[in-house]
Order: C-alpha cells, then structure tokens, then sequence
C-alpha cells in the first residue's frame, strides 16, 4: 500500500484503463514545417488548424518545430541522470521555503498535505536577471550547458507560436508577444520526475490544473504516456509522437483573448511499470505589466472578461488559493475579484 499521504480522494483518482472508444482519441497533431524565426509561411490549412486546436482543446502536438531532436533527447536524459542521482547531491539543490526554485522532493511538503507522486526541478530562464546558474544542477557533465540550448530554442519556439496565435485570433502577428513584454518576457523550467508507483490508481503524479502562465512547451517522456487532458467531461490520455512537443494555452493567454483561446485542465497519471520524465517550459508576460484583454477583442457583445492584473499579482493569488482545476482563472471575472 503507498503511504496515505498520497492517497487522493475518490473522486480525484484516476481510471487507469479507459472505456473502450477513448484509444482513438487524440489531441490535434500539427506539422508546422515553414514556420522560421523570420516569417510565418504556414499554408492556410495549417493555420486553421492550429485555430482549431486552441478552440475546441487547448492542446496540440507539434512536430518539424525547429528543435533538433538531438537536443530534446539530451536534455530529457540529461534530465533523467540528475533524478538518478543519490538524494544527498541532488538535496545540494533543494529549494528553500521562500524560493521555488531549485529541487523539490515529495519529502518537502507541509506535514497534512495529500501529495502527488512526484519530484521536481525548478528554475528560471529569462529574465535574465533572475537566471541564476548556481541554482542550476552542475552534475551530471554539461547539465547547465544544456539547459541553457534547449532554453534558447524553446524561447525561439514560443516566439514564433505566439505569432500565430496573434494572427489567428485577428491581430498583429507581434500584438500578443508585446502584449507580454516584447524581448522583456519571462521563462522558467520545471521538470518532472514520476518514479514507478505500485498502485497507480490510488494517485496521481500531479493534480489537475490549468496553467498560469501564458503557454507551455512540454518535451513528454518518449516512452510513457501519463499527461491527461480534460475534453467534455472526460480525461483523454495523450498519446505522444515522435519528438513532438505539446503545446497548450495558459491562463495569460486566456486573458488577453477574452476567453476566444480558453486554458484547459490537465493532470498527470503514474505507472506502476515505468518511470517518466517531462520538461514543461514556461513561457509567460513579464512579471509586472498588468495583463488585460487586448482591445480588439473586447466590444459591447463581448465585454472585457477579466480586470487588469500582472501576472506576479496572479501567481500569488493562485498561491493563496492552492491549485483548484480551472477554478483560478474563472474566479477573476467573479465580482469577489473585482
């Protein structure tokens, strides 16, 4: 029996086997080779797929993103190797209780909490005056290296994602990016580390959320499945490809929309056979410009949804109330927070 601290309540307890008829169901796969750095030449299809995508899921895989698979195998097992490491290294790490950065064990948690079945990594990659290489893990061999590519390509690559979120949603291309502080945005790492559990239907390896940043570049385990995506009720289990990365939109994003691209719960299960590995990278506004929505798409049918709040002054609020689902981000057209 896992120890009862990890024990969630019945109905947050995932089905481990899916009804038949759920195998089949995937989120939206997108090639989106002819994206660059320096134009957006995506054919129309594609486009409209994406559009879709953000609509009716909040998620999609992507791949011929322009990240070499090379670097994503190197820094998931560069990755893997630092959670392999024995505990008294990687607690050389540890996050203290004012900071989130650093390693954070199931062993860290205040004594009550129900936990989930994982450890993590944090830290923060832009901007730069937060980027702190002494908080990074100098073992194994080239970790820091590492992590500062794969941080620079996912930069490149949120960048010319947001460009065509802009553009679909009627904007500018670079209307959502300024929106979010031009080069002065944040982005941070965390990595997640799901040991084997013997009874993966007991608990989860991280509780259902929605993301509170603006969008999340996920590398999965190539191996084993586990992120799960709510989807009319019901919670659809990703299947990934091949060094894709999956996309899906944060609670930032949903702000500046006015709700037209809306985040989406997800959740992690674990498995009783495998270990997994996941790199989520943030890519979020600047911490202290107040993030409303754009103007564009406020009108009298559709007033703005949401009041000014800068994302630091949401982190907080999300901190004081603890991860709820999709909770957070509804609460702020409440007339409590208003």
């Amino acid at each position: 029996m896992i120890p009862t601290r990890y024990v969630k309540p019945l109905s947050d307890r995932p089905h481990i086997h899916q009804p038949k008829g759920g195998d089949n169901v995937n989120i939206p796969l997108i090639d989106l080779t002819g994206l660059s750095d320096e134009e957006t030449e995506l054919s129309p299809t594609t486009m409209d797929r994406i559009s879709s995508a953000c609509l009716e899921w909040g998620f999609f895989q992507v791949v011929n993103h322009g990240v070499s698979p090379e670097l994503m195998d190197r820094a998931r097992e560069t990755w893997r190797s630092f959670f392999h490491l024995p505990m008294e290294s990687k607690q050389a790490y540890a996050n203290s209780p004012k900071t989130y950065e650093g390693y954070g064990s199931r062993l860290g948690i205040e004594k009550g909490a129900i936990l989930d079945w994982s450890d993590y990594y944090f830290l923060h990659y832009l901007p730069s005056t937060l980027k702190d290489y002494n908080k990074w893990p100098a073992s194994p061999d080239s970790c820091r290296e590492v992590i500062d590519e794969y941080g620079k390509e996912l930069v490149k690559l949120g960048g010319r994602i947001m460009k065509v979120l802009s553009t679909n949603l009627g904007l500018k291309e670079d209307q959502l990016l300024n929106a979010f502080g031009g080069d002065n945005l944040g982005a941070c790492l965390r990595v997640n580390f799901y040991p084997k559990c013997p009874q993966p239907d007991l608990t989860l390896g991280l509780s259902s959320h929605s993301d509170p940043g603006g969008l999340t570049i996920l590398l999965p385990d190539h191996q084993v499945p586990g992120l799960q995506v709510r989807k009319d009720g019901r919670w659809i289990t990703v299947k990934p490809a091949s060094h894709a990365f999956i996309v899906n939109i944060g609670d930032q994003v949903q702000v500046l929309s006015n709700a037209n691209y809306k985040s989406v719960e997800h959740r992690v299960i674990v498995n009783s056979g495998m270990e997994r590995v996941s790199l989520a990278f943030f890519y979020n506004p600047k911490c202290d410009i107040p993030i409303k929505p754009v103007e564009e798409l406020v009108s009298e049918e559709k007033p703005a949804l949401y009041t000014p709040m800068t994302f630091d002054e949401y982190r907080l609020f999300i901190r004081l109330n603890g991860p709820k689902g999709k909770s957070q981000v509804e609460s702020l057209n409440s007339p409590r927070c208003q």
